[in-house]
């Protein structure tokens, strides 16, 4: 049970490890592209590939869906980020419960973003349960955790990847080890929610100091997209780094390089509207940044 390219691998990883897929579950195909045309997600169009069984309902709160998926008798469900809810009859359904495989180090970042929220707020390093779900949301308890550094170069889109073959691999191992294995409580303390992305945040605040630019642009990197105007044009601030420099928030030091409320950041790509993302040298060659940065 999963929608997005996330997920692929960990499908990849079931069928490679020889456990035979009863059912794929995703979201229903959604308008998409310059001509709004239903496109399958990347979830649906692999199994299709793979010749699996392919069922995208709107809702699982209805008896149908929870009599059809019942029906398949399953031992385990695996889900990842699926993106609807799985009310109590579909939890119950399998015979060794619903697995969940979650990017975060739970109970830190439970919730819709965890990827874009731990880099966002500076944390070190970051991770992948594997949890036993049940009707709260992300608190079941965990099998299985892998832990990963958050570098100073990492965007989320890096850190996505990285994660999604974690977790092809950590599910693996679980349903291997799955009657050993002991789920444990998450603790009570450290809990946080990464809440869903605001359109708002993604604006770039230069008086911030520029290690949370810094972190703005890499985690918003590469949707939505942190973005800031130059010369009345919205341009996207897809990766960066910290350098030397101070001078009145956004003002342009020199290059691509932008003061901040306190130190600087140098921006290494971008994207201009209606264009592909390129690297900032690239940019400036057709881009004339003014004296100060809105």
């Amino acid at each position: 049970m999963g929608t997005p390219e996330f997920s692929v691998p960990v499908l990849d990883a079931l069928v490679n490890a020889g456990h035979e897929i009863a059912a794929v579950y995703c979201q229903p195909p959604r308008p998409a592209g310059r001509g709004k045309k239903d496109r399958e997600s990347p979830v649906h169009a692999r199994a299709k590939a793979l010749g699996l069984l392919v069922r995208h309902p709107q809702s699982l709160r209805n008896d149908k869906a929870q009599a059809e998926f019942a029906a398949l008798n399953v031992d385990v469900a695996v889900v990842v980020a699926y993106g609807l809810i799985l009310p109590a009859a579909v939890l119950q359904a399998p015979k060794q419960g619903c697995l969940n495989i979650h990017a975060s180090l739970l109970p830190r970042w439970r919730g819709a973003a965890p990827i874009h929220r731990a880099i966002m707020a500076g944390d070190a390093r970051t991770g992948i349960c594997i949890m036993q779900m049940e009707a709260g949301l992300d608190t079941g308890p965990v099998l299985l955790r892998e832990a990963t550094q958050i570098g100073p170069d990492d965007t989320t889109a890096v850190l996505h990847d990285r994660l999604s073959g974690m977790g092809a691999s950590l599910i693996v191992r679980v349903l291997d080890e799955l009657d050993q294995l002991v789920a444990v409580a998450q603790p009570s303390d450290g809990v946080t929610y990464a809440a869903k992305i605001d359109k708002a945040e993604a604006r770039i605040d230069w008086v911030r100091p520029a290690a949370e630019v810094d972190r703005l642009i890499r985690g918003l990197s590469p949707f939505p997209g942190a973005w800031c105007n130059i010369s009345g044009e919205r341009v996207k601030l897809l990766r960066s780094k910290l350098v030397e420099g101070s001078g009145k928030p956004g003002q342009v030091l020199r290059g691509f390089t932008i003061a901040c409320g306190v130190g600087a950041v140098e921006i290494l790509q971008a994207q201009r509207q209606g264009k592909r993302p390129m690297p900032s040298v690239e940019i400036l060659r057709g881009l004339d940044l003014p004296p100060h940065l809105d």
